[in-house]
């Protein structure tokens, strides 16, 4: 019984410190997050995050992957329902600017503020970044390969970089029609590549 209350306050302090963790990146960057500062915007202890995680690297790649899971949860996995290609799509984009509007992150977009930062190095966090921002390109290439596009990959990009624009202008300058017009460049990409014609 014992073991088992202190595997479940455990499991609280990962998730905690974690969810806190993935806002501190996307205002001030996965660097900036320390066992103190991340003790204090939490009110857990410091000795409590430490055995948790052993090392601030851990607590950055928890970070991560605590990101990954509320992008799943709030863009991805409420669209899954519907047919891939271009209604899959058409829902990924909704969700995607919905996730900015709703304020996920108060950085905004989590993938976006950590790319850039980690962009040029090594190591697991560089690494949990990657991957991250790969499974999200994969995700809109099989799904314009699905919709009829001759090149997914460039398409991909396209749709990523007009996203990405938005993000750091609305970050910026509190720019909120920036995702709306990324929205529908976006989606003309998605009816350009799928052939259909409205």
């Amino acid at each position: 019984m014992t073991m088992d209350g202190r595997r479940a306050r455990g499991d609280a302090t990962r998730r905690t410190a974690a969810r806190h963790a993935a806002k501190i990146a996307t205002t001030h960057g996965l660097d900036s997050i320390t066992v103190g500062s991340l003790a204090s915007a939490t009110g857990l202890s410091k000795s409590g995050i430490l055995t948790v995680f052993g090392s601030r690297e851990a607590i950055q790649v928890a970070a991560v992957a605590e990101a990954r899971r509320i992008y799943r949860e709030t863009v991805i996995a409420p669209v899954w329902d519907r047919e891939p290609g271009v209604p899959r799509l058409s829902a990924l984009l909704d969700a995607w600017v919905a996730y900015l509007r709703a304020y996920v992150f108060p950085g905004g977009c989590f993938i976006a503020a950590t790319t850039v930062e980690y962009g040029h190095r090594e190591g697991p966090v560089a690494d949990a970044v990657r991957r991250l921002k790969r499974e999200w390109l994969d995700l809109l290439e099989a799904e314009l390969a699905t919709a009829g596009a001759t090149d997914p990959a460039g398409d991909a990009f396209r749709i990523d970089a007009y996203l990405n624009a938005a993000n750091g202008r609305r970050e910026l300058f509190g720019d909120d029609a920036a995702l709306d017009r990324a929205l529908a460049m976006a989606r003309d990409v998605v009816t350009a590549a799928s052939g259909v014609h409205q």
